[in-house]
């Protein structure tokens, strides 16, 4: 009984251990951080490039299950909605991915949206520390209003609302 105990601790421990590093760099409020995206298919992006916009920031790995899910349903909802929308800009960019490892991917996934490469995570690590998918919603003035982490359809309902209130 005492080592079933123990043994518990040392998970609960783990567990917030993953917890706390897991968490979000960005709190609400908080500006787009300072970034460069390059990719060989879509071009060069700065925030500068992003200057009065709405923007979402999604991070994946295209190995993640729940991002499958997620990009799925980027792809089928969200990127129709507001593709045309001068306002908004979707930057999906692949943790430890190059162009090539997004281009082979999109062969399969065939997404019609763009995926930036972020091949030594310096993008992401602006964000946070690991977990993925993750959804970062900016304002027009650069400023953070939603995130989350993970995916679930209720979710991804509630980034689609947020994206409506901070396009309006």
């Amino acid at each position: 009984m005492r080592i079933v105990g123990l043994m518990m601790a040392v998970l609960w421990m783990g567990m917030n251990v993953n917890a706390q590093t897991s968490e979000s760099k960005l709190k609400l409020g908080d500006p787009l951080p300072q970034f460069t995206l390059n990719s060989e298919v879509y071009g060069k992006v700065t925030p500068a490039d992003l200057k009065g916009k709405v923007v979402l920031v999604s991070l994946f790995a295209t190995w993640c299950g729940p991002c499958q899910k997620e990009l799925a349903e980027v792809e089928k909802t969200l990127y129709p909605s507001y593709k045309g929308n001068k306002d908004f800009r979707l930057l999906v960019i692949g943790r430890e991915h190059t162009d090539a490892d997004l281009k082979k991917y999109n062969e399969r996934k065939k997404f019609t949206f763009p995926l930036y490469p972020d091949p030594k995570r310096e993008v992401f690590s602006l964000f946070a520390d690991q977990s993925i998918p993750r959804a970062y919603l900016f304002d027009k003035e650069g400023k953070l209003v939603y995130s989350a982490s993970g995916y679930s359809p209720e979710e991804f309902q509630q980034l689609l609302k947020a994206i409506e209130k901070v396009l309006k």
